[in-house]
């Protein structure tokens, strides 16, 4: 996708420099800045600190690391134990564990040119999550179609919460890559954001990239999305997911479930994007799924730019006070209309979830 009329990827190889290229996402919206991986270590801090964030995103980035594990000692034991190093950077996203576990399957048994091999495969899995993404817009699409059709819609209102954009992907995104498809094919779209606290990926990530493809798009305090809902404002709401268990419950940024409720409440279809990559088939149950407690600055300092045009941070909350910053919750797959995948949409259930990916 574009930023100021440029395409870009989220992450890259860099064959000439053997760097691992990055948009620290950190800066944004306020600065774009391409930085550079070039040890195990800066992998693991950037997943850390969210200059890289998004379940497929997380994925990539953490397959990179398996690469620079390796240019330290190709041993499978060790590469083991800096895979197991790397799950514990974000537990939530299945992403990651996911393709450190398809990088230590693919050189188990390999013992020449290990980190050629695992570059190779780092190749492979961001080329998927680009194809991925793009049928899961394709197949949007047709849902967004439909809905604007048989509303009669000159306008149709999407809803979507946290950043399942571009940024958070590859390219395309998955939430996004419906909308991104039906602008391509002249529909008009209206997209409210959330703002997403308390790291607002909406309004600094989703808000930004959307500008940058020339969409309509909202921001909106998280509370409000419930009142456009009952107002008839909203005609469908997508969100990414950071991890499904195999019963269809829906693991996404602190608030989705929020939103799910009010949507099921005012009869506004509810759909989820993800890869197949997302989902955790050895999880049967979403209330198992583990869930990230992150320092409760996020909560309480706030970016910003000053009247000099300079970032500034500032502190929101009485010194005193304490404060709890749980990542994620948890939506039960009964209040999901359904997921959108790369192949095909499906009902949020355990038996159309195999169906699906037989």
């Amino acid at each position: 996708m574009k930023i100021n009329g440029s395409n870009y990827k989220t992450i890259w190889f860099d064959s000439k420099d053997k760097v691992v290229k990055i948009i620290d996402q950190t800066l944004l919206p306020f600065e774009f800045k391409i930085i550079s991986l070039r040890t195990f270590d800066d992998v693991v801090r950037a997943i850390k600190t969210m200059q890289v964030r998004g379940a497929p995103l997380i994925g990539a980035t953490a397959a990179y690391g398996m690469y620079f594990a390796s240019l330290l000692k190709d041993d499978f034991v060790f590469l083991e134990q800096k895979a197991n190093e790397l799950k514990q950077a974000r537990p939530t996203a299945v992403n990651l564990a996911w393709a450190v576990e398809r990088i230590l399957q693919k050189v188990k048994n390999v013992t020449n040119n290990v980190s050629e091999v695992i570059l190779s495969e780092c190749e492979k899995i961001c080329l998927e999550d680009i194809s991925m993404c793009e049928s899961i817009g394709n197949h949007g699409l047709e849902i967004i179609k439909k809905i604007k059709e048989e509303k009669k819609l000159e306008t149709i209102n999407i809803l979507t919460h946290c950043n399942a954009g571009w940024l958070a992907t590859i390219d395309w995104g998955t939430a996004t890559a419906p909308i991104y498809k039906a602008f391509q094919n002249n529909i008009n779209v209206h997209v409210w954001v959330d703002e997403t606290r308390p790291r607002n990926q909406g309004s600094s990530l989703t808000s930004y990239e959307l500008n940058h493809e020339k969409i309509p798009n909202t921001i909106i305090a998280d509370n409000t999305g419930g009142l456009l809902m009952q107002k008839g404002k909203v005609d469908l709401c997508i969100v990414g997911t950071d991890r499904v268990s195999a019963n269809g419950d829906v693991a996404n940024k602190i608030g989705t479930y929020l939103k799910a409720l009010a949507a099921y409440d005012n009869n506004i279809p509810f759909y989820v994007a993800l890869p197949s990559s997302t989902i955790d088939w050895q999880l049967n149950d979403g209330q198992d799924i583990p869930i990230e407690e992150r320092s409760s600055e996020e909560l309480n300092i706030v970016s910003g730019l000053d009247q000099n045009n300079n970032v500034q941070k500032i502190n929101i909350y009485p010194a005193e006070s304490k404060s709890l910053n749980l990542a994620f919750d948890i939506t039960p797959a009964k209040y999901v209309t359904g997921f959108i995948t790369e192949k095909g949409v499906c009902d949020a259930n355990a038996q159309s979830l195999k169906k699906m990916f037989s």
